[in-house]
C-alpha cells in the first residue's frame, strides 16, 4: 500500500470573509474528491480570510499510481479561479 499525500498553501485574494473563502473553498475541495476519489480537507489557516492550506492524500496499491492521482489533483487545484498557489509539498507516508 501507497500513500501520498499533498500540502497546497494558497492565498484567496478576492476572500472578503470567511464565508466568501468557504465557497471558494468547497468547490476544490468537493470537486478534487469527486473527480479523483481522494481525501481533501482544509488542514490549516482556518480562521484567515484569504489564506488557506489544502491537504489531499490517494491511497493506492502501486507507488506510480498514487503519483498519477495527486498530479492529476494538482493540476485541478492550480486551474481554480480564485485560489492562487503559493506552495506546494507532497510527502510519502509510511
Amino acid at each position: 500500500m501507497f500513500v501520498l499525500a499533498l500540502q497546497v498553501d494558497g492565498h484567496l485574494p478576492a476572500s472578503g470573509s470567511l464565508k466568501d473563502k468557504r465557497q471558494v473553498l468547497r468547490s476544490v475541495l468537493d470537486g478534487a474528491r469527486a473527480r479523483f476519489s481522494v481525501a481533501a480537507a482544509e488542514v490549516d489557516q482556518k480562521d484567515k480570510w484569504q489564506r488557506t492550506s489544502l491537504g489531499f492524500a490517494a491511497v493506492s496499491a502501486s507507488a506510480r499510481h498514487a503519483e498519477e492521482v495527486i498530479d492529476a489533483v494538482e493540476r485541478f487545484v492550480w486551474a481554480q479561479p480564485g485560489l492562487e498557489v503559493l506552495e506546494v509539498q507532497r510527502t510519502w507516508l509510511e
